[in-house]
């Protein structure tokens, strides 16, 4: 892992809301906050898991941090060789030749390729746009990274349709990964493809990580595919971050009430070591309109009476591990040890 002095991105209380307009004159009753005052840190070479529940602002956070949407506030800092860009302050123009450090791979491989394009112009069209190659030089490169992701050459000349999904999500991350960037947001890659299929398409990804020296921001709900690609974790409710903690260390000993949930439908690699399941009673807040104090209390079932009326704040509770929770020094919570073996 990279150390500390080489961080790649900082995002410092990034929001996202959007307005809630009503009537015929589309008034401006309220705002979804999707993103409200998340900050984080990528170093270089690692891979930031971003966990939570559908709905919860995961995606959003990436889709800022790309900049597929402005955000309404916040900061997002990118480090490159010595320079510090703020990349929630580019102007249009430079935006578009700063994208090529950074890119996105959708999670599903079927809407996010045009269907009129061929896997050369799909992939190529990167390259094009930003004027770094074309003719023989395009294909060349465009050849090279198709094969990388284990596609053939003789690929080249189909159309979407003719792939199946696993096929479809190689030709979403040869498109993405062909400018070289610095650091890629994965937008749950493998939660739309059969599990037969996942493990070589995460397997994919951790070797190109290798082999092109990227950084990843991975977002998923499923833990046990996050656990297999993180160095860290950062886990997300209702648009604000609860836990951030080394990978093993948050699986191991979680300290907010939420991730030791979350980690309970997790299967046990020990079949004698057995956790009960724990259920969260009732829907997550709604964004638009969410409880005061601490946006969980209301399924959490350690809240006490500050819970529902003063925000926990992100703390460091022990070195690398944050939490925001009013009693995350207190609480016995449950975790998964994977130094365990099966027992014979």
């Amino acid at each position: 892992m990279a150390n500390d002095s080489e961080l790649l991105l900082e995002v410092s209380d990034l929001r996202m809301y959007f307005p809630i307009q009503k009537g015929l004159l589309r008034r401006t009753t309220g705002y979804v906050k999707a993103v409200d005052g998340v900050s984080l840190s990528i170093k270089k070479g690692e891979t930031l898991g971003l966990v939570g529940e559908s709905g919860c602002g995961k995606t959003t956070t990436g889709r800022c941090i790309v900049r597929v949407y402005q955000p309404t506030s916040g900061e997002i800092v990118f480090h490159e060789e010595g320079e510090i860009v703020d990349i929630n302050r580019l102007t249009r123009q430079e935006l578009k030749s700063f994208r090529r450090n950074m890119q996105m791979i959708f999670q599903d491989p079927f809407s996010s390729l045009n269907p009129r394009m061929t896997v050369l112009e799909l992939v190529g069209e990167p390259l094009l746009a930003h004027g770094i190659a074309r003719g023989q030089e395009l294909e060349d490169r465009v050849a090279e990274m198709v094969r990388a992701v284990g596609l053939r050459v003789e690929h080249l000349p189909r159309y979407p349709h003719s792939f199946s999904g696993g096929q479809r999500q190689r030709i979403g991350i040869a498109r993405a990964l062909v400018q070289r960037p610095k650091i890629v947001v994965c937008d749950e890659p493998v939660s739309a493809l059969d599990v037969s299929v996942q493990s070589q398409v995460v397997n994919l990804l951790q070797d190109l990580q290798s082999d092109l020296d990227l950084t990843y921001l991975f977002v998923a709900h499923d833990m046990s595919v996050v656990r297999q690609v993180s160095n860290r974790i950062a886990v997300m409710y209702v648009g604000k971050l609860v836990e951030v903690a080394e990978s093993e260390e948050l699986l191991r000993s979680p300290k907010h009430p939420y991730s030791e949930t979350l980690l309970s439908a997790v299967p046990r690699p020990n079949p004698h070591h057995h956790m009960q399941r724990l259920n969260l009673e009732g829907e997550p807040a709604d964004p638009a309109n969410a409880p005061p104090g601490c946006v969980f209390h209301p399924r959490c079932r350690y809240m006490e009476e500050i819970c529902q009326t003063e925000v926990p704040t992100l703390i460091e509770l022990t070195p690398g591990h944050h939490v925001a929770c009013h009693f995350a020094d207190q609480l016995e919570l449950q975790g998964i040890d994977y130094s365990r073996t099966p027992q014979a």
